[in-house]
């Protein structure tokens, strides 16, 4: 079992709260800005180190930005790739760093990416980051063009997501993804505002297609949560969707959280549950948690 040490957990727990109160404040400041934030952590040469990507997308730019940080020394490297850069060969690089006593280099290739309305390509891209030959963190679907150019090998440990916060703007309907259940399975989620009634707000949460919760009477349940099972993992759901209803012209956020338990708490076909920490070997024992800003437009 990837077991992080009680320091390194503390410290990324301690920089989840402060990186949700930034998040927080830059909604605030910013808003019309879309960004998808995700936090990893990865283990380098003994150490650990939390990888931090942000896809960031407003009326004037595209940008990645990559944070590399070595929690034990407080080093930390920033790496800012421009995605609207008018110049071809610009959105494919390399850059190379230092955090602590070693080297980095980050490779990518987005000329060909393709995007959605949303500030993270699709498909076909690929950002690599690399130390002593070994593929520490690969974004992307083009595995066979990010291992040949880095002429890296995969890692004995492959970094884990712990932790990932987005905006979204929208008129009734929110859709997003994330990894959610056993393994590396990317789900659908959408969350759709409906009306039960003339004057009656209700909302639901479907993953993949298929609804998994249904909240009527939102006057009265505008925050709230429940538990589902999604591949036998407990996934809890939380929400606040307060601004929606009372902020007057000036509406806010709904606010989600989609917060999966540790993958040996499973759910048995008989309807009990089973604790096997032998289940899933590459996974950390801390919860990942998925933050979810819906902004309406209307």
């Amino acid at each position: 079992m990837f077991k992080l040490p009680l320091e390194f957990e503390a410290s990324m727990n301690q920089k989840q709260s402060e990186d949700q109160k930034q998040t927080e404040e830059t909604i605030i400041n910013k808003s019309g800005e879309d960004f998808i934030t995700c936090i990893y952590v990865a283990k380098i040469a003994h150490f650990f180190h939390a990888i931090t990507t942000t896809w960031s997308k407003n009326m004037t730019s595209h940008t990645l930005y990559i944070i590399v940080e070595h929690l034990s020394e407080e080093t930390h490297f920033t790496c800012k790739i421009d995605l609207k850069s008018w110049q071809f060969w610009g959105k494919k690089g390399l850059k190379s760093f230092r955090v602590g006593e070693k080297r980095m280099d980050i490779y990518w290739d987005l000329r060909s990416a393709k995007f959605s309305t949303r500030p993270e390509p699709v498909s076909d891209y690929y950002v690599a980051l690399v130390s002593e030959g070994e593929m520490v963190l690969l974004l992307g679907d083009q595995n066979k063009e990010a291992f040949k150019r880095t002429k890296s090998r995969p890692a004995m440990l492959d970094a884990s997501l712990l932790h990932k916060k987005e905006t979204i703007y929208a008129k009734k309907c929110f859709c997003t993804r994330t990894m959610l259940g056993q393994g590396k399975k990317q789900h659908d989620i959408t969350i759709e505002s409906v009306l039960s009634g003339p004057s009656d707000p209700a909302m639901q949460i479907s993953v993949n297609g298929t609804v998994a919760i249904r909240i009527a009477n939102l006057h009265w349940r505008f925050r709230g949560n429940e538990k589902v099972f999604l591949d036998n993992v407990l996934v809890e759901i939380f929400w606040d969707v307060h601004d929606w209803l009372y902020s007057g012209p000036n509406f806010g956020p709904g606010s989600f959280i989609f917060k999966q338990g540790k993958l040996e708490e499973r759910y048995s076909d008989s309807g009990s549950y089973i604790n096997d920490e032998s289940c899933d070997l590459q996974s950390p024992s801390t919860e990942f948690c998925h933050f979810l800003y819906a902004w309406k437009t209307e």
